[in-house]
């Protein structure tokens, strides 16, 4: 990573600063717009509405620094200098109080790992673990109703795999993000 942007540097200033820190950065991987609309239907349908200030999303990052915006978006971008990959829907997780799908992909960790050793010197606790990689489609429910969820949609689920189309940024707002870019693969 290059050496932080004197403040003359820093790009225009978004929605969320407060006494001149910005708020964190969160990257995804982004998914192709047919699996994207289902698990946005799966979570309009299943989160409760007033929790729901995001559509379905993978998290890589949960909260990069907002002063890095330029370091981490040029990561990003050159991370998706690379050709599109499959990700295989492998099962649904309980979460304790929501459901999520779990993915995997062998790309998908590589690519992982390849940003975090990058983020390294900025990355949470939460964001040095291995990458769980999912979709939550429920979550701040109570658990008998997240288990009768998992139970159903695990009744019907069959294995499948869903494109990754690229890589998202975005600044976390306490609830609802801001985004910031996109770097489609290939």
């Amino acid at each position: 990573m290059s050496e932080r942007p004197r403040p003359e540097a820093r790009p225009e200033l978004t929605r969320g600063e407060r006494d001149g820190v910005l708020p964190p950065l969160v990257a995804t991987l982004l998914l192709g717009d047919e699996a994207q609309a289902r698990f946005d239907r799966l979570r309009a349908e299943h989160f409760p509405a007033d929790r729901n200030h995001l559509a379905a999303h993978v998290t890589l990052f949960h909260a990069l620094p907002g002063e890095e915006r330029a370091a981490v978006d040029a990561a990003l971008a050159a991370a998706a200098a690379r050709p599109p990959f499959d990700v295989a829907v492998t099962g649904l997780q309980l979460l304790g109080r929501g459901v999520a799908y779990r993915l995997a992909a062998p790309e998908l960790a590589a690519l992982h790992a390849g940003l975090a050793a990058e983020f390294d010197p900025w990355l949470t606790r939460q964001d040095r673990q291995r990458l769980s990689a999912h979709v939550t489609v429920q979550n701040k429910v109570p658990p008998e109703r997240a288990r009768a969820l998992r139970d159903r949609l695990e009744a019907e689920f069959v294995p499948h795999a869903v494109p990754a189309r690229g890589l998202g940024l975005w600044r976390y707002l306490g609830g609802p993000w801001e985004p910031l870019a996109e770097h489609l693969f290939g």
